[in-house]
C-alpha cells in the first residue's frame, strides 16, 4: 500500500525542510513546492491527501492558493500555517473551505495530532462517499425501451428544476427510484431525502409524522419530535401513495406548499422549511377528485411536471436486462451465490406475465437464485419454482356474466388473487410481496372471497 501523500507549500526554505523531514520519520510520502503556482502545479499531478499551506508567501498568497486548489477539487484537504495569522485571516481561510490554521513555530505534537484527525476525518468522509455510492445503486433504474429512455429524458428535464413532481404507476413499477433519480439530479443531492408512505401511517398518526409535535400534545407523546418536513429542510419530501392521505393532513400539506411554514402539533411557533415535495400514486387522482376523496388545489400544487412510470408487460424488452443486474446486484451486494442463466429461462421469464411489475420480478430472481438447483438458473428451474403462468387471470372471460359494474370488480379482484396466490403456489408471504400489501390485509381478502386451493376463478 502506498503511503499517505502530503504536499508543503511554503515560501521559507527552513520550513519546508523542517516539516518535511518530520513528515517523512512518519511514514508519509511528501514533496515540497517553494511557491503558489509551484503548489497548484504539482498538486495536479501528485494527487495528495493533506496540504500544508503557508498564507504569505510572494507571487500568489495562500487564500488564493486555496481558493483554486478547493475550485478545482472541493475534497481538498488544507492545513494553513502563519506565522501571523489574526482572526479575520482565521475565517477567511475557513469559509474558503481550509480544514485548520497553524501558527509558526510549528509545534511537532500538534502537528502530528492534527495529521491524526485530518486523515481520520478523510477516511470517514470517503467511506461515506462509498456508502453513498452503495446505496445509490439499490435505485438504478433499468432498461432500453423507448418507455425508460423516455422516463430518463424526463427526470433529466425536471431534476434540476425546483418543480414539484407527481409520479403515478401500478405497484411495483419503481415510482420511488424515479423520486430519488430526481433528487440525485438536483441541487438539493447533498442535502436529505425523506420517505414517508402515506399508506403505511395511520390517519391519526400521519400529521404527526408529517409536521411533528410538542411534549404532552397527545398521549404517548413523551418528548418533542420533529416531523418529516422539518427533517427533509433543504432537501427532498416524497410524499409516497398520497392518494390514501387523509384530507385533514392534505389540508395541513397544502398549506405548507403555499407558506413554506410547518406547525408542530400542541406548538405554536411557525417553523420555516426549505423543502422540495415530490408526490407518488398509484391511483388516478382525478377519480379521487370526483368522489371527494382528494383536494383538487393539492392535485394542482403536486401536478406541476407530472411522471408516469411505464408497467413492465409495457417494456417486456427490459425483462432480460432487469434478470441480469439483479443477478449481479444479488451477488455483489447481499452475498447470496453468484448464478448464471440460461437463454432459455430467460426466455421462459420475459414470456410470463408480471402484474407485480418490477419488484415482483426482482422477487423472482431473488428466489430463482437462492433455490436453484445448480450454478446456471434454467427454464426448469423456471418452470419448476415460478410455475406455468396465463397472461390473464384464469378464467377473466367469465366475467361478462356479470350484471353491475360493482360484481364485476368483485370477480375481477376475486379472480386475480386466486391466478396471484396459484402463481406463487399458495405462498401468502410471497404473495402480498408481490402485490406490495400487508400479509395481513391479503388474509382478510382470501377469507372476504372464500379462496381455497380448489376455488374456480369466477
Amino acid at each position: 500500500m502506498s503511503a499517505r501523500r502530503i504536499l508543503v507549500v511554503d515560501d521559507e526554505p527552513g520550513i519546508r525542510q523542517a516539516l518535511g523531514q518530520l513528515l517523512e520519520y512518519e511514514g508519509y510520502e511528501v514533496k515540497t513546492a517553494a511557491g503558489g503556482a509551484e503548489g497548484i502545479t504539482i498538486y495536479d499531478s501528485f494527487r495528495p491527501q493533506l496540504v500544508f499551506l503557508d498564507v504569505k508567501m510572494a507571487g500568489l498568497d495562500g487564500l488564493e492558493v486555496l481558493k483554486r486548489l478547493r475550485q478545482a477539487d472541493p475534497n481538498a484537504t488544507v492545513v494553513m500555517i502563519s506565522g501571523h495569522a489574526t482572526i479575520q485571516t482565521a475565517v477567511e481561510a475557513t469559509q474558503l473551505g481550509a480544514y485548520d490554521i497553524l501558527e509558526k513555530p510549528l509545534d511537532t505534537d500538534r502537528v502530528l495530532v492534527l495529521l491524526r484527525n485530518a486523515f481520520e476525518t478523510r477516511l470517514l468522509s470517503e467511506e461515506n462517499e462509498r456508502l453513498r455510492e452503495t446505496i445509490e445503486s439499490r435505485y438504478e433504474i433499468v432498461g432500453r425501451t423507448y418507455g425508460i429512455r423516455a422516463l430518463l429524458e424526463r427526470i433529466d428535464k425536471v431534476a434540476g428544476t425546483p418543480a414539484r413532481v407527481l409520479i403515478s404507476g401500478e405497484n411495483g413499477t419503481g415510482k420511488e427510484l424515479v423520486a430519488r433519480a430526481i433528487h440525485r439530479g438536483s441541487l438539493r443531492a447533498r442535502k436529505p431525502f425523506v420517505e414517508v408512505n402515506c399508506a403505511a401511517i395511520p390517519s391519526e398518526l400521519i400529521e404527526s409524522e408529517l409536521f411533528g409535535h410538542m411534549k404532552g400534545s397527545f398521549t404517548g407523546a413523551i418528548a418533542d419530535r420533529a416531523g418529516k418536513f422539518e427533517q427533509a429542510d433543504g432537501g427532498t419530501l416524497f410524499l409516497d401513495e398520497i392518494g390514501d392521505m387523509s384530507l385533514s393532513a392534505q389540508a395541513k400539506v397544502l398549506r405548507v406548499l403555499q407558506d413554506g411554514f410547518v406547525t408542530r402539533i400542541g406548538g405554536s411557533k411557525p417553523i420555516q422549511v426549505d423543502v422540495r415535495v415530490l408526490a407518488a400514486t398509484n391511483k388516478h387522482l382525478e377519480d379521487e377528485i370526483a368522489n371527494g376523496r382528494f383536494r383538487e388545489d393539492l392535485f394542482y400544487r403536486l401536478n406541476v411536471v407530472p411522471i408516469t412510470v411505464p408497467p413492465l408487460r409495457e417494456r417486456r424488452e427490459d425483462i432480460e436486462q432487469l434478470v441480469v443486474y439483479f443477478l449481479q446486484q444479488f451477488a455483489a451486494r447481499d452475498g447470496l451465490p453468484a448464478r448464471g442463466i440460461t437463454d432459455e429461462a430467460l426466455l421462459r421469464l420475459s414470456e410470463l406475465d408480471w402484474p407485480g411489475n418490477v419488484r415482483e420480478l426482482r422477487n423472482t430472481v431473488e428466489r430463482l437464485v437462492i433455490l436453484a438447483s445448480a450454478a446456471t438458473i434454467t427454464a426448469a428451474d423456471v418452470e419448476r419454482l415460478v410455475g406455468k403462468r396465463a397472461a390473464e387471470p384464469a378464467g377473466l372471460g367469465n366475467l361478462v356474466d356479470c350484471t353491475t359494474f360493482e360484481e364485476f370488480k368483485v370477480a375481477a379482484e376475486r379472480a386475480f388473487l386466486l391466478a396471484k396466490l396459484r402463481a406463487f403456489d399458495w405462498n401468502v408471504s410471497e404473495t402480498a410481496r408481490a402485490l406490495d400489501m400487508p400479509r395481513s390485509n391479503l388474509y382478510k381478502k382470501i377469507e372476504r372471497y372464500a379462496l381455497t386451493r380448489e376455488s374456480t376463478p369466477v
